[in-house]
């Protein structure tokens, strides 16, 4: 007991030293990941910056000149013209037959 009276303020130092860096919500390794956290979150917000100008610049471009949105319709949903026909070519076909052929 007498151990303990002598050395209190030591004891009490070191354990609240303990619980302020190990132990709780404002803890130093917390702190730690709300910092790696908040790069990572900072990085994301760059990333997705970057993809609005970019998209941003496509809208405009897109409004501005109608040849764009023919090419775009044209690529993305296989829309054609009154007068052009459309041939989707597709490996599809060659994937199924060589599994069938696989399987036997």
């Amino acid at each position: 007991m007498r151990f303990l009276g002598r050395f209190k303020y030591i004891i009490v130092s070191v354990l609240g030293i303990v619980l302020l860096t190990v132990v709780g919500e404002n803890s130093l390794l917390q702190r730690y990941r709300y910092a790696r956290q908040i790069t990572e979150l900072e990085e994301e917000i760059d990333k997705q910056e970057m993809r609005f100008l970019k998209d941003s610049l496509r809208l405009s471009e897109l409004e501005r000149n109608p040849v764009e949105v023919r090419k775009i319709a044209r690529e993305r949903y296989f829309m054609k013209a009154y007068d052009e026909d459309i041939f989707v070519l597709s490996d599809d076909l060659e994937e199924e037959e060589v599994n069938d052929a696989a399987a036997q």
